[in-house]
């Protein structure tokens, strides 16, 4: 029996007419009634109704040409793409409601017209996504957004058919078919060995919508196949360690795609085909709890938001599948409204895989070295305040790279004192040959040295070494060899050590940078970024650099000498250094954000005085 009659056979088990049981017990009226009149869920609901009520007063936008072409012509993203997302936070929120509130005709409705309206749209592709001279063009494209959004219809499709028209039954399975499932099996697509996001939203929405579209038999067979193959590719791009290198968004991202798809597998083989026993799948589950350092602040490496929330039905689900898995709180439950590409799986998610009975709790105090990322990540408690501190390693040929070897991010009083900018606004340049122009993705923007008037380079060449790493109670350290990411001809050598010191009243961070040069260089800079605007101070006689919270100024300004003083002994940061051999300059700049505003950033740049053959500059950082 060769592998695609073996599939066939294994996917007998259940029909898609019976797959509502992967989503309730009993009858669904009464299954959702239940959520609905629930007092656990009230602000989930309140959310969703809320922006039920918002759409139906509002006209369904129109995808235009204009808005279509404005990639190709400009290279901008956002216009299409917020235009895109409404509509299919209008599906999402019709169905949510339909499901949740049945005699409601009004949503009904307006979920009628939106399913025919985006089974209507010239492509379910983004722009920036698509190309003409590709094999079978822009009908035969297939990217994340596209395969989603079949994985949307086929779900909305098994939970809503007694609801639905016949025709809007068979127009999806019809646009399906034709936009994901003919396409997926005539032609290879270069994300299917994707060892990142790509192969698991793309191969996970699209083997999720054939599980709850076709019936068993070879097709589905065929396409499970595909999917098997791009799920083995994905989770290759993972060490043994579980760390996720595009950071903690795209591990909700890409992870939460693999596990949907993971999920509706081994229901709909009754766990004859079960992900969720390979054990590096269980190191993954656990990155979420390694990768948050404070409140909402994450380790926010690569292309990754400074904050992120949890999705709660992923949480919980994981929580019930791993013992060390452990439930975040509910503060940092994802609304409805947080996610602004509308996402349905997710969404869905939330309410059907919650469990009300976990409470989750805050992250406790912890130190994790990923050996294979080359990330340390610490937590601890002091004063009744959390402070973290997280550094990398790596290479800079990582997936939604950024040229940052040696980078760190400091937390401590609810606040990020030295930051990671993380990911810029998306548009064709920012993927194209002039990304690390960008501050945000370039090491001009990252707390590493500018060594002789030289950048970090890309390329997995820029490697760091890991001399070591060391997690205890006491003290975290990171020693790392980043000769390779600058290509500076007379620089012999570059080390930097970071020694996070968990003994005292607040931890401290000491930072040592060693050079070695065949040649004096022209310029040596020490560059650290924060998010915070820095100011140079005296302590006891002795110059350092002061990092207060932004709110601090405001009030300060507002009040005479009095409250300043009151001002200056709340939390802040003091960077100390060696005046005899490094001066300090003060810089803002601005950067696009994801979302295409523009947001401030500082450097603290400290001149190293007298060049020579070697450099020993240390820096020590002390919360107050």
């Amino acid at each position: 029996m060769n592998r695609i009659q073996e599939l066939t056979t294994i996917v007998n088990g259940m029909a898609p007419a019976d797959l509502r049981l992967y989503y309730q017990s009993g009858d669904q009226r009464s299954f959702w009634e239940g959520i609905r009149q629930s007092e656990d869920y009230e602000q989930d609901i309140s959310e969703i109704r809320e922006e039920g009520e918002r759409l139906l007063s509002v006209p369904n936008p129109p995808l235009t040409y204009d808005l279509f072409t404005r990639f190709a012509r400009q290279g901008t993203r956002l216009d299409y793409e917020k235009v895109y997302f409404e509509r299919r936070r209008r599906l999402n929120t019709f169905a949510l409601l339909t499901l949740l509130e049945p005699d409601k005709e009004a949503y009904r409705t307006a979920l009628q017209e939106m399913i025919w309206s985006i089974c209507d749209e010239y492509t379910w592709c983004l722009p920036a996504h698509v190309n003409e001279e590709s094999p079978g063009g822009i009908k035969g494209t297939i990217d994340l957004f596209s395969a989603e959004t079949g994985f949307t219809l086929s779900e909305i499709r098994v939970l809503l058919r007694d609801r639905l028209p016949s025709l809007l039954i068979s127009r999806i399975e019809e646009e399906v078919e034709a936009r994901l499932f003919l396409p997926f099996l005539s032609r290879e697509y270069g994300w299917e060995t994707a060892t990142h996001n790509w192969s698991a939203v793309c191969a996970g929405s699209i083997g999720s919508a054939a599980l709850l579209l076709m019936e068993s038999g070879e097709s589905l067979a065929k396409v499970l196949l595909k999917t098997e193959r791009c799920m083995d590719y994905y989770l290759q791009g993972f060490g043994p360690d579980g760390a996720c290198l595009e950071g903690l968004g795209y591990w909700n991202y890409g992870f939460g795609y693999f596990v949907y798809y993971a999920d509706l597998l081994r229901k709909r083989t009754r766990g004859e085909m079960d992900w969720f026993r390979t054990e590096k799948v269980g190191r993954i589950a656990l990155f979420q709890q390694q990768g948050f350092l404070g409140g909402k602040a994450v380790a926010n490496f690569s292309d990754s938001q400074p904050e992120s929330k949890v999705h709660i039905g992923l949480s919980h689900y994981l929580a019930a599948l791993y013992a060390d898995f452990e439930s975040p709180p509910q503060s940092l439950r994802s609304g409805y409204r947080d996610d602004h590409c509308s996402r349905w799986a997710p969404a869905l998610r939330n309410l059907i895989w919650r469990n009300p009975l976990l409470a989750g709790s805050d992250w406790g105090e912890a130190s994790y070295y990923l050996s294979d990322a080359q990330w340390l990540i610490s937590r601890s408690f002091h004063g009744g305040e959390v402070y973290a501190f997280a550094a990398k390693g790596g290479s800079n040929g990582e997936p939604h790279n950024h040229n940052d070897l040696g980078h760190f991010i400091l937390y401590g009083a609810g606040e990020v004192w030295c930051s990671d900018l993380g990911c810029g606004e998306y548009t064709a340049e920012y993927f194209g040959e002039g990304r690390y122009g960008y501050d945000c993705n370039g090491s001009q923007g990252h707390s590493v040295p500018i060594i002789d008037g030289h950048y970090q380079q890309e390329g997995p060449d820029s490697a760091a070494v890991v001399w070591e790493a060391v997690t205890g109670e006491a003290v975290d350290r990171l020693a790392l060899e980043l000769t390779s990411a600058y290509r500076v001809p007379a620089l012999q050598s570059f080390t930097r050590t970071l020694e996070w010191n968990k003994k005292g009243k607040r931890p401290e961070l000491t930072l040592s940078d060693r050079f070695t040069f065949g040649s004096p260089p022209e310029s040596l800079v020490e560059r650290i970024v924060t998010r915070i605007r820095p100011e140079l101070v005296l302590i006891d006689g002795r110059q350092a650099v002061r990092l207060r919270a932004p709110s601090t100024y405001e009030q300060a300004e507002a009040g005479g000498p009095e409250v300043v003083q009151a001002i200056d002994n709340r939390p802040g940061l003091l960077i100390h250094y060696d005046c005899k051999l490094v001066e300090p300059e003060l810089t803002s700049h601005v950067f696009r954000d994801h979302f295409g505003k523009e947001a401030a950033w500082h450097a603290v740049d400290f001149k190293v005085k007298a060049l020579g053959l070697h450099a020993d500059i240390d820096f020590r950082f002390q919360f107050i």
